[in-house]
Parts: C-alpha cells; sequence; structure tokens
C-alpha cells in the first residue's frame, strides 16, 4: 500500500466510526518518525478507544500490522503507528492543548 493510500484509509476507518474534525497532516521531511499524520477528535473516552481499536481491526484485514498502539486503556489519546502514517485520535481537550496541527505545520 502507498503511503498516500495508507493515509486515506486510516483517515476513512476514522471516519466510520464517526471521528469528528479529521485533518491530514504530512509531515515528509520534518519528522523523523512518519511522514503523514491523520489527526482526529472522539467524544468520549470510549469513543476514542473505539476509533482506534476499529482502525487497527481494519488495516489487519489488509494484512498489515501496527507498528504500536498506545493510550487505548486511558482513551484520552490514543496513537496507532503504522510507520508511514500515524492515527492521533484525542478527545477535544487533548487535541486543543497539544495543538499538534500548528506543532507541523
Amino acid at each position: 500500500m502507498l503511503r498516500e493510500e495508507l493515509r486515506d484509509f486510516l483517515a476513512d476507518k476514522a471516519d466510520d466510526m464517526k471521528a469528528q474534525d479529521i485533518t491530514l497532516l504530512d509531515v515528509t521531511g520534518k519528522s523523523s518518525v512518519t511522514d503523514f499524520m491523520v489527526i482526529c477528535t472522539g467524544t468520549s473516552k470510549r469513543h476514542v478507544s473505539s476509533i482506534a481499536e476499529h482502525v487497527a481491526t481494519e488495516i489487519k484485514k489488509l494484512g498489515m500490522e501496527p507498528l504500536g498502539i498506545d493510550g487505548e486503556t486511558e482513551g484520552e489519546w490514543v496513537v496507532l503507528d503504522m510507520g508511514d502514517a500515524m492515527l492521533h485520535v484525542m478527545q477535544e481537550e487533548h487535541r486543543e492543548l497539544y495543538q499538534l496541527e500548528k506543532l507541523w505545520n
């Protein structure tokens, strides 16, 4: 799967679970960790965890395995690391506090 396809797949699967304010960032050359970030908001701890869980399940159906998933237990900010693209699912308060879009733009 191409990097852009992976990014779009992550965003699409987050949208399936009614993630809010989905933002795609190209951080190629700005980050040594990944090339693309998909940032979205969940409405509760359970919603945040459910979005990440759904995306991880769907990506596994394609025969791909996440490099890591962090934050599922807390459900405040869950990161799904796919290497070329990362999904950040955050509660509104955390998204406002950390402002990843401003940090990486």
